[in-house]
């Protein structure tokens, strides 16, 4: 396994591939292992650094900010010989990204946002405060057990839930502790983008799906009203985790993009 050093912690992290470094950002559970339906098409033309968020999956615990976040991306590009990449973030992952373009812009060839925001509202404000009384009430097993009903659409729900039994006993194994838990959802809920925004300047794509029932589209098109010059793509079906639903048409969305973006 290898690890890069961030400012307290060891940061777990996986490289594969040849190409463009891309480099992949988790939601809120944190593990790398989130993007698995994108690994082989992406690592097909691309170098792909998968890392852990401290806290999280098989990084050490710590302490984080968002600006810490942003810096520990920074930490596991440095040790992975990495100069600039093209940074894709999935919701809170994208909040990092974000913060990362800001902090240290020169590090990214580009930024991809997927399912984000820039202001949590109210609707977005009154889901966490389900998942975390969920959470804190119940405990891990019930906050995992109706994770898919945040994540996913019904039909695909029903059609795998096989998959998602299976998986929900693999999460439960790596769940972070339930004050890590706490603190990150209060991090994210807290981050407001605000006039900062129009400070980035680099090439940003912004994805959502429209029948997202935690993340709602119209927060992405309030985010690509703040990034300059941001393009916006949203698909019509697959709900907040829609790059797990339908893995190709996000793959190519991506793909296109950073092609793009390289030439």
């Amino acid at each position: 396994m290898t690890f890069a050093r961030g400012e307290d912690a060891d940061i777990y992290y996986e490289v594969h591939g040849r190409g463009t470094p891309v480099v992949l950002s988790a939601g809120m559970g944190g593990s790398g292992s989130f993007w698995a339906p994108q690994l082989d098409a992406l690592a097909s033309r691309h170098q792909v650094v998968l890392y852990d968020h401290v806290g999280t999956g098989r990084s050490a615990a710590g302490r984080r900010s968002i600006a810490g976040m942003a810096d520990d991306i920074a930490s596991v590009l440095d040790h992975a010989g990495v100069d600039a990449a093209h940074v894709v973030g999935h919701a809170i992952g994208g909040i990092v990204g974000i913060e990362l373009a800001l902090r240290h812009p020169k590090r990214l060839r580009s930024l991809a946002v997927v399912n984000g925001w820039g202001r949590a509202d109210p609707f977005l404000r009154r889901c966490f405060e389900i998942r975390k009384a969920l959470l804190n009430r119940l405990g891990p097993q019930a906050y995992v057990r109706a994770q898919p009903l945040f994540l996913y659409p019904p039909q695909w729900i029903s059609e795998n839930i096989a998959h998602l039994d299976a998986e929900e006993e693999r999460i439960l194994k790596h769940f972070p502790s339930v004050g890590t838990m706490n603190e990150r959802i209060d991090m994210f809920l807290a981050f407001e983008g605000g006039r900062r925004l129009a400070a980035i300047n680099v090439p940003t794509l912004l994805s959502s799906a429209k029948d997202d029932a935690l993340v709602p589209a119209y927060l992405t098109r309030e985010l690509a009203a703040a990034i300059p010059d941001a393009r916006v793509r949203e698909v019509d079906w697959g709900a907040h985790a829609f790059s797990v639903v339908t893995p190709k048409i996000f793959n190519d969305m991506l793909l296109d993009f950073c092609k793009e973006v390289d030439r």
